[in-house]
């Protein structure tokens, strides 16, 4: 009755005061704290819902566990393995694929030798001995013009694109040739391929060593002989296979010519520090003249070969060639070459006009920017250049000067110890007995013909043919000078044609001595008949 009369009087019931009943008969909690308690139930009672919470939770910690997996096999993966990538731009590029092929090869003829050997004893020796071959191959082919017209092709089987595997050193190398079509390779004008060499962390030692290799390979390809490049775009680009060097002695010019020339190239290579002190341009220039057939071209191979360095062909008459692009090729020269220009007094006097047929307008560069790239603010250091001209006459006193030419050399017409030198090249005392018979190719004199069936039968007396030769030599010489070749009036023997003739006259020096008018140019010998 109190509790009742205070609750109407809006008092608090006691304390003590017995909760009110919810209409169900359930007891009532604060804030609906009942049914809340009653859909949870109701919801861990029911089965799909348990079901479902807990396939979301296996899916996490599956997806947790795979993640976890992928960045520890990644993280594993970079500590355990080291990648090396080669460009096609690298010049390495080409060395470890020719490298490649030919280690796969070395391995296949040693797998078809099937030569009995111990069983291995330990897993290094077993893994030594495998050896995977190659599944993925491309061609390439080069194909060479000779002097005489004919063709030669070889075929050079590389490793294609996609991955291979091979065993370096009892080292496993997995090797990925990629191709982007996408993009060009300026110096091949190819699309733009990159080398990926992948082995254990632990074998990195291996990439140096194969590098090593593949450059000694290269060497070895090219040792004896000399490399024509030509230019490519902005680059440099190798024409053709190298050549075998030619000696100095195979190049016959007058007295002193030589001996100059070779000296002044090896003593400019001795004196880079000299240059540097002083502050002058580590370069030099030289400019052989001549009538065409002199041996211009043959020296300057001739001296490559003795320097041991490379050619650069360069054509200033080119199509497309520009001042910006003949200062770049200038400066990107590789290493130990020459620059060589040939027939610069044609560069700039033959150019057509864009009225022609297809309206080409000659080569872009300039008189100005050939001015520049060879001693400019921008020109670069430590090379050499040599420009050879048959008409000096022509050329601007500003492209000869100090700086860009250093050293002037005529390669003239032969003189007359360059037809004695000659002569003893081809009919001297080395020559009796190894030289072609010229029976098989031409017509010979009768003394001739008796002198090779005596050789043939061991009776010819050395010392005797050698007395022969030196006589027809003498009168050889007697003739030219009959001729007047030897007079310098505006003619005389070009070193090509004398060569010619010796070379079609084998063994057979009086029949040389017969045709030795066959030599004047035929407008001199209109004018003596």
């Amino acid at each position: 009755m109190n509790s009742l009369f205070a609750a109407k009087a809006g008092k608090p019931p006691p304390e003590n005061a017995a909760p009110a009943a919810a209409p169900n008969g359930a007891p009532q909690t604060p804030g609906g704290d009942a049914g809340a308690n009653t859909f949870m139930d109701q919801l861990t009672a029911n089965p799909l819902f348990t079901g479902g919470i807990g396939l979301i939770l296996l899916t996490g910690a599956a997806q947790l566990a795979r993640k976890s997996v992928t960045t520890a096999a990644t993280h594993l993966r970079r500590q355990m393995l080291v990648t090396l990538e080669i460009p096609s731009t690298d010049r390495s590029y080409d060395w470890f694929l020719h490298w490649m092929s030919t280690h796969q090869q070395t391995q296949q003829q040693q797998s078809l030798l099937n030569l009995p050997t111990p069983a291995p004893r330990t897993l290094s020796s077993l893994i030594s001995r495998l050896q995977p071959q190659p599944r993925k191959l491309a061609v390439e082919t080069k194909v060479t013009q000779h002097s005489s017209g004919s063709f030669t092709t070889d075929f050079s089987l590389l490793p294609g694109t996609g991955r291979h595997l091979i065993n370096y050193r009892g080292t496993f190398l997995r090797v990925e040739r990629e191709r982007d079509a996408k993009r060009v390779d300026l110096q091949r004008g190819t699309p733009w391929e990159v080398l990926t060499i992948t082995t254990l962390f632990s074998a990195r030692h291996v990439f140096p060593l194969l590098l090593k290799e593949a450059q000694e390979l290269a060497v070895r390809l090219e040792e004896g002989k000399t490399i024509i490049y030509t230019a490519w775009s902005t680059e440099w680009k190798p024409f053709g296979k190298p050549r075998r060097k030619r000696g100095l002695a195979s190049v016959v010019l007058a007295r002193g010519v030589k001996e100059r020339i070779v000296g002044d190239v090896k003593s400019f290579l001795r004196s880079a520090q000299w240059y540097y002190d002083r502050g002058i341009p580590y370069r030099r220039g030289y400019l052989l003249y001549g009538p065409p057939g002199t041996g211009k071209s043959s020296f300057i191979q001739a001296l490559a070969g003795e320097l041991d360095y490379s050619i650069c062909l360069l054509n200033l008459s080119e199509r497309g060639l520009t001042d910006d692009r003949l200062n770049h090729l200038l400066t990107k020269l590789p290493e130990r070459s020459i620059a060589l220009l040939e027939d610069v007094d044609a560069a700039f006097g033959n150019r057509r006009t864009q009225s022609d047929e297809d309206g080409y307008q000659g080569a872009n560069v300039t008189f100005s920017g050939l001015l520049n790239a060879l001693d400019g603010v921008a020109s670069s250091e430590e090379r050499i250049v040599i420009m050879t001209t048959n008409h000096p006459e022509r050329l601007d006193e500003a492209l000869v000067r100090p700086g860009r030419v250093d050293v002037r050399a005529e390669i003239g017409y032969a003189t007359v110890e360059v037809v004695e030198e000659m002569w003893e090249r081809f009919y001297g005392r080395d020559s009796i007995g190894v030289e072609v018979p010229a029976a098989k190719t031409v017509a010979i004199g009768e003394a001739e013909a008796e002198a090779e069936v005596q050789m043939e039968k061991g009776e010819l007396d050395i010392e005797e043919e050698i007395e022969r030769r030196k006589a027809c030599k003498k009168e050889f010489v007697k003739r030219l000078t009959e001729l007047g070749a030897f007079k310098g009036e505006g003619w005389g023997i070009i070193t090509a044609a004398l060569q010619g003739l010796f070379v079609y006259f084998k063994g057979d020096p009086e029949r040389a001595v017969l045709e030795a008018e066959a030599l004047i140019p035929q407008g001199v010998k209109g004018e003596k008949n």
